[in-house]
């Protein structure tokens, strides 16, 4: 059925929703919410106001590449800080990108937790244009400081558009899953698909490296987190690489159905 929902993906309109052409416009589709237009000129002002001016720019650049959970802190600020952790470490498809604050399928998910009674403290470490090298990077300094117990890893689509090596991805998967259960914690491996453009090969495969690892570590596995929203080209933004907030909904029961036999029982 996913590899089904894939091909009705590629061919919703006639259209190809989500791939670009060429290795500029991919790395312009990757790009973090962060960047900036190129030709924003600085105001003109006396010497104080432009360097309050300059550091004020600089702290807005500063937040806008923050992971998402660093702009939510008023909302875990609210939860109590000897609730168990779940943190999600993803790219894109779970910071938000394009959409309002809180609007997005991790915000979704801290609510449904509240509204079901599970006393869970969501931490959303994820970047846009991360890939499984990054996770690999950020994951110990995570796994230390809030020492959760169960971890998504939404990882792997940026590797896949910048074309990166799929042994290199299976591997950096693996040390994720790997070390997340060291400290303890449960998995739930949130798997990707890519239109087959890019070649049968490399689609089937890399589609099939998020089982193989699931299977290897014996954690759980959610096939395709774009499950029911791939094939519908009006959820995506004009990007075509973005869902809107129309379907984070839909990616919210995507992911409960895998992650809550890990939540073990909610509260009275």
């Amino acid at each position: 059925p996913a590899l089904d929902a894939a091909a009705r993906w590629l061919a919703s309109d006639g259209e190809i929703p989500v791939m670009v052409a060429s290795p500029e416009e991919r790395k312009d589709m990757i790009k973090p919410r962060s960047s900036l237009p190129t030709d924003i000129a600085a105001p003109t002002a006396p010497d104080g106001r432009r360097r309050t001016l300059t550091s004020a720019l600089c702290l807005a650049i500063a937040l806008a590449g923050l992971p998402a959970a660093a702009q939510s802190q008023k909302t875990d600020a609210t939860q109590s800080s000897s609730a168990p952790v779940l943190l999600v470490l993803g790219d894109s498809l779970s910071a938000e990108y394009g959409l309002a604050r809180g609007t997005g399928w991790v915000a979704l998910l801290e609510r449904r937790l509240r509204e079901r009674k599970y006393d869970y403290r969501v931490v959303n470490a994820s970047i846009s244009g991360d890939t499984t090298s990054g996770g690999v990077s950020r994951l110990p300094a995570l796994l230390s400081q809030h020492r959760p117990r169960i971890v998504i890893v939404e990882l792997g689509s940026n590797d896949a558009l910048r074309g990166l090596s799929l042994q290199m991805t299976e591997q950096n998967l693996d040390k994720m899953v790997q070390a997340s259960q060291a400290a303890g914690a449960r998995v739930l491996l949130a798997g990707m698909q890519i239109p087959p453009n890019y070649g049968r090969d490399y689609t089937q495969r890399f589609q099939q490296l998020f089982a193989k690892v699931a299977q290897s570590r014996k954690v759980a596995l959610l096939p395709f987190l774009l499950e029911g929203v791939a094939e519908h080209i009006e959820l995506f933004q004009p990007d075509r690489l973005h869902p809107t907030e129309q379907a984070q909904p839909r990616i919210l029961d995507n992911v409960w159905r895998h992650l809550e036999p890990l939540l073990g029982p909610a509260n009275a």
